[in-house]
């Protein structure tokens, strides 16, 4: 799957690097948003959970896409740079997709197909009362959903 999306992207970031002295720093952003970034967050949510090394090839293409806007040189450190974009790692985008999916749900602001899978347990009807309703756990498709 890794290897998917590193393939998807890899022409995306090679037509980058062989225009980006002509691009500005916002345009170079502006580019790999559009290009790159989009490819890494789509399905993200299937993402959710797989393996780490799967998560370190896609964050590898995330790592290119990085040094292509700012020029930053091979061996340096990617995470100050990172943070200098304020774009986060591939497994905290993941994370962050999720929990705003479900913030969505709950306030009743996604589509109704996700706001009928992301139900409260305290409001499940047959169920007994039990103390552990007010923990937010969620009743999803898959089972049980701590949030």
């Amino acid at each position: 799957m890794a290897d998917h999306f590193a393939a998807l992207c890899r022409p995306c970031i090679r037509q980058l690097r062989m225009v980006r002295s002509s691009l500005t720093l916002e345009a170079a952003n502006t580019l790999v948003h559009a290009f790159v970034s989009s490819r890494l967050d789509y399905c993200n949510s299937l993402l959710y959970g797989i393996s780490d090394g799967l998560l370190a090839k896609l964050q590898t293409v995330q790592n290119a896409a990085t040094r292509v806007v700012t020029g930053t040189r091979k061996f340096d450190h990617i995470t100050p740079v990172l943070h200098q974009l304020h774009w986060l790692p591939v497994r905290q985008r993941i994370t962050f997709k999720l929990a705003m999916i479900t913030f969505k749900c709950l306030r009743g602001l996604a589509p109704s197909y996700l706001t009928d899978m992301c139900i409260p347990v305290s409001s499940v009807v047959g169920r007994w009362q039990l103390r552990s309703d007010d923990s937010g756990t969620l009743r999803g498709l898959r089972g049980f959903l701590e949030i």
